[in-house]
C-alpha cells in the first residue's frame, strides 16, 4: 500500500512515518506540508492511501479532497479537533484518527483501508441518483488489484429486457433472430477485473436466477450455446431504491439481495450535507477555468446562498451541470444571486409548470401525474434528466409516461 502524509506539523509526521516503519507492504511515497502540495504529488504520483490532515493554512483536508475529485486516494483523516468527525465519515473517510495519534488504532485503520479493495467480495452501493455511485465503484475498481484489468459497466435499466440476457452473458451465432454472429458478454468481458451492475433493482425477476448462479459459481453459458464458460471478476452493484424493501414486496430475490450485499455502502444525497456545496461550488468553477483556460470566476456569497437553499434533488450531478450553464453564460462577470435566478428555473416559472396547490382529497394518482408534469418541464422534457431528478430509473419514467398518457414524443 502506497500512503502519502500529508500535515502542516513537522512532529505529526515524523510521528506517522516513525509508527509505519517496518510495517509489511507499506511505502511512503512522500510528505506533503499543505493541501496544494498534497495534490501536486497525488497528480504527479499516485497512492493509495493519504493520511490527511483536517485543518491546514491556505487549503483545509474536505478542500483537497474536493480539488482530487475522483482522482483522490482513500483518506484516514488524522486531525486534533473532534467537531469534523461526521464530515469526514460523509465524504466516506476510511477512519478518523485523534492526534496524538494510538499505535494500535492507526494499525487497525491501515487494515480497513486495505479491507474493502483488496477483497474480491462483492459490493452494493445503495444511494440516490447522481451522488457518484459509479464513481465509488470505479474508485474501488482502481484501489484493488484488479485495477490492471477491465472495468465493465452495464446499465441494467437502459436495456429492454429481451436484450439484457444477451448484453450480460453473450450468444452464438444463430441463437436468436438477428445473432448473425456470436458475441461475448459483459460478464466475459470483464474477467480478470470488475464488472459494475448499474441499477440492479430494475433487473428482471426472470433473469435473477440466472444472476444469482453466475454470482455464486463464477460461470455461465452463451445463450445458444451448453458449454460453460468460467469467469474471474469481482461484482459491483448500484440501485438508487432500497433492495430490501424490494424484497419484503416480492419485485427481487432475498437470496439473489443476501448475495450481492457482501459490503454494503451508501452515499448520503447532497440535501444531507448541504455544507459539502460552497465546496463542490468552487471544486467546478476551478474544473471549468481549467478545461477553458480562464481565470476561475469569483463566486460571491449571495450566490452561495442561493445554492445552499435550494434541496438540489439531483444531487452533486444536477448541482455540476447546473454550475456548468451558469459559467458558461456568465464568462467574466462575478457569479452572483441574480446569474442564479437567471439561469435557475424555479418551479412557480409562468409557462413552465404548474404551482397549483393540490386540494385535500385529490386521487394520489392525480398528483403524482402533475408531479410528473411538472418535473418534465423543469427538465426542458428530457427524459433522463427528470429521471434522474426524481430518483427512478429511465425505465420507471418511460413507464409513468405510458401510463399517465402523456404524448411521448414531446418528451426526448
Amino acid at each position: 500500500m502506497r500512503i502519502l502524509i500529508v500535515d502542516d506539523e513537522a512532529l505529526a509526521r515524523a510521528y506517522l512515518v516513525e509508527q509505519l516503519a517496518g510495517t509489511a507492504d507499506v511505502e511512503i511515497t512522500g510528505q506533503a506540508t499543505n493541501g496544494f502540495d498534497a495534490v501536486k504529488m497525488v497528480e504527479e504520483l499516485p497512492c493509495d492511501l493519504m493520511l490527511l490532515d483536517v485543518q491546514m493554512p491556505k487549503l483545509s483536508g474536505f478542500e483537497v479532497m474536493e480539488l482530487l475529485g475522483e482522482r483522490a486516494p482513500a483518506v484516514i483523516f488524522v486531525t486534533a479537533h473532534d467537531e469534523f468527525a461526521v464530515q469526514a465519515f460523509q465524504i466516506h473517510a476510511v477512519d478518523y484518527l485523534l492526534k496524538p495519534v494510538e499505535p494500535a488504532r492507526l494499525h487497525q485503520a491501515l487494515q480497513r483501508a486495505r479491507a474493502a479493495a483488496s477483497t474480491g467480495a462483492d459490493v452494493l452501493i445503495e444511494a440516490e441518483s447522481g451522488t457518484g455511485k459509479e464513481l465509488l465503484a470505479k474508485f474501488i475498481h482502481e484501489s484493488s488489484d484488479r485495477s490492471r484489468k477491465t472495468f465493465v459497466a452495464v446499465n441494467c435499466a437502459a436495456l429492454p429486457e429481451h436484450l439484457l440476457e444477451s448484453e450480460l452473458f453473450g450468444h452464438s451465432k444463430g441463437a436468436f433472430t438477428g445473432a448473425n454472429m456470436a458475441k461475448a458478454g459483459k460478464f466475459e468481458l470483464a474477467d480478470g477485473g470488475t464488472l459494475l451492475l448499474d441499477e440492479i433493482g430494475e433487473m428482471p425477476l426472470n433473469l435473477q436466477p440466472k444472476l444469482l448462479r453466475v454470482l455464486q459459481e463464477r460461470e455461465f453459458e452463451r445463450l445458444g450455446e451448453t458449454r460453460s464458460t468460467h469467469v474471474d471478476i469481482r461484482v459491483i452493484a448500484t440501485t438508487n431504491a432500497s433492495l430490501g424493501a424490494m424484497v419484503e414486496q416480492g419485485r427481487f430475490r432475498s437470496d439473489l439481495y443476501y448475495r450481492l450485499n457482501v459490503i454494503p455502502l451508501s452515499i448520503p444525497g447532497l440535501r444531507e450535507r448541504m455544507e459539502d456545496v460552497p465546496l463542490l461550488a468552487r471544486y467546478f468553477a476551478e474544473k471549468f477555468a481549467v478545461e477553458t483556460d480562464s481565470a476561475v470566476p469569483v463566486l460571491d456569497p449571495s450566490f452561495m446562498d442561493r445554492l445552499q437553499a435550494h434541496s438540489w434533488p439531483g444531487n452533486v450531478r444536477e448541482l455540476g451541470n447546473f454550475m456548468r450553464r451558469v459559467l458558461s453564460l456568465n464568462q467574466g462577470a462575478s457569479i452572483d444571486a441574480a446569474c442564479f435566478y437567471k439561469e435557475f428555473q424555479p418551479l412557480g416559472k409562468a409557462g413552465a409548470v404548474s404551482s397549483l396547490m393540490p386540494v385535500p382529497g385529490t386521487p394520489i394518482s392525480v398528483l403524482e401525474k402533475m408531479h410528473l408534469e411538472n418535473t418534465l418541464a423543469l427538465a426542458h422534457g428530457n427524459r433522463t434528466h427528470a429521471a434522474e431528478m426524481l430518483g427512478i430509473s429511465l425505465r420507471t419514467m418511460r413507464n409513468r409516461i405510458k401510463e399517465y398518457g402523456l404524448p411521448p414524443r414531446r418528451y426526448a
